[in-house]
């Protein structure tokens, strides 16, 4: 019995012995590898919380700020002035700046047929006559167009912001006179990638970047791509008071989405993977744990995330998040820091 009991105790001896060999020639390794002996890595980490935002998705584009075009329910907000005959200009009484009604007078002409001075004297008697019963309509309708025709009128109301002619300038039908525009009425145009198009709805929200912020809405989508650079043009009208000016160019941005409450990250400690999928190294205790989430809308340094057990306030690594391993002992950098132990006492789990 004492045999069996002394070989036992001899067995376990040899084992003990073996295994502090182990350990002593793992330290003299360490040693002559680094000089030091081996111990677990700790990482020094900034840190920073998930928080709950309203994130946007935007389609961003560079446009021009117009007229408003003519709709089903209004006319053009430009209009250019054209002789209805040809002729010779005899008086102009605009300048450019100057404000108009629709119908005002802007310029006389004289046709080759007749002289201005000579269709309202014309008019005038007819109309004479036709108070005193003694011409027709007819007659009076007659005189009255022969006179329009010489007389040049505004279309649209608005202000005049180019005039071409002068007294003795010919003109003919195609000659453009004047220029007159309703600057209350404008719209900001732009050509988005077609692309990119397929997420524009009418109504979604418009901001227009720079010095003179404003917002609207999207009014117009074409149904068709330019053949020429592949991009659907689309425009939203300017609050009349928006202080811009037609030709002027601007950046905008379309809201195509807008997630509320979105459990959000901050982007530097967010590594993407493929395509919509990421990572964030949660912080427990005092180690960094890899922990896969789905991406979504990016804005303003924050990257919205999803994940099981990801919740406001979850404490993530950010600045030298990339490149650590799935699991490691961290020591955070910030004095400003939470305390991770007390910030993820019921973080998410291994993964």
């Amino acid at each position: 019995m004492k045999r069996r009991v002394y070989i036992a105790s001899a067995l376990l001896g040899l084992v003990a012995a073996v295994s502090a060999y182990a350990l002593l020639r793992a330290h003299r390794d360490a040693r002559r590898a680094g000089g030091q002996p081996l111990v677990a890595p700790v990482i020094s980490v900034q840190v920073g919380a998930l928080e709950l935002k309203t994130l946007h998705r935007y389609v961003i584009g560079y446009g021009v700020v117009e007229p408003a075009p003519a709709t089903s329910r209004r006319a053009a907000a430009e209009a250019q002035v054209a002789a209805p005959v040809n002729g010779v200009v005899t008086r102009v009484l605009i300048a450019a700046g100057e404000r108009v009604r629709r119908g005002q007078l802007l310029a006389e002409l004289n046709s080759d047929a007749m002289t201005e001075t000579y269709a309202a004297a014309q008019a005038r008697r007819e109309r004479r006559l036709y108070a005193q019963h003694n011409a027709s309509l007819k007659d009076l309708q007659q005189a009255e167009a022969r006179l329009a025709l010489l007389r040049i009128t505004a279309p649209v109301s608005g202000t005049v912001v180019r005039v071409d002619i002068k007294p003795g300038t010919a003109v003919n039908t195609s000659t453009v006179l004047a220029d007159v525009m309703d600057l209350h009425r404008l719209v900001v145009r732009t050509d988005i990638p077609a692309a990119e198009a397929t997420a524009l709805k009418l109504g979604q929200p418009v901001q227009v970047l720079g010095a003179m912020r404003t917002a609207t809405r999207l009014a117009y989508i074409s149904p068709m791509v330019d053949q020429s650079d592949g991009a659907v043009s689309v425009w939203a009208p300017l609050p009349a008071d928006s202080r811009l000016r037609p030709g002027q160019y601007v950046r905008l941005r379309i809201v195509t989405a807008t997630h509320r409450m979105a459990l959000a990250a901050p982007s530097a400690g967010v590594i993407t993977d493929v395509g919509k999928h990421g990572v964030l190294s949660v912080v427990r205790g005092h180690e960094a744990i890899r922990v896969p989430v789905r991406i979504g809308i990016r804005e303003h340094g924050w990257v919205e995330v999803s994940g099981p057990a990801l919740r406001a306030g979850t404490q993530i690594v950010t600045v030298g998040a990339y490149g650590l391993p799935s699991r490691v002992a961290i020591q955070i950098a910030s004095d400003s820091a939470r305390d991770p132990v007390a910030a993820n006492a019921q973080g998410p789990e291994t993964p």
